[in-house]
C-alpha cells in the first residue's frame, strides 16, 4: 500500500511584489514574503543597494500585489523595474495609486 497524505490542504504562503516611493521621489520595486518586515529593513537602511543611501530614505510602501507563487512575484517585479518610470506611474495609476509630487515624512 503507498503512502497516505494526513494534510490535505496545506497553508500556501503568500508572496508580494510591492512598489516603494523613495523620499527622493523615485520609486522602487521589490519581492518579499513578509510586507512589514520587508518595509523596516529598508527603512533602517539595510535593504536593497538602492534604498540605503539616506536621500531615498524614509520609504513609503504606496502598493503591493499578493501571489501565490514566488515565480509570479518575481515576475511582476521584473517587469515593473523594466520599464521607463512614465509606464510605473501608468502602472500605478491603471491600479488606484496616484503618486503625488511631494513626500510626507
Amino acid at each position: 500500500m503507498g503512502k497516505r497524505c494526513t494534510n490535505y490542504f496545506m497553508a500556501t504562503k503568500p508572496y508580494y511584489f510591492y512598489v516603494l516611493l523613495c523620499a527622493d521621489q523615485t520609486l522602487y520595486g521589490g519581492f518579499t514574503d513578509d510586507l512589514a518586515r520587508r518595509l523596516a529593513t529598508h527603512n533602517a537602511g539595510k535593504g536593497a543597494k538602492y534604498t540605503r543611501p539616506p536621500k531615498r530614505r524614509p520609504l513609503k510602501m504606496i502598493y503591493h500585489e499578493t501571489f501565490t507563487t514566488k515565480s509570479a512575484a518575481l515576475k511582476a517585479e521584473y517587469a515593473f523595474k523594466h520599464q521607463p518610470r512614465s509606464a510605473k506611474l501608468q502602472y500605478l495609476a491603471a491600479h488606484g495609486v496616484k503618486v503625488s509630487q511631494s513626500f510626507h515624512k
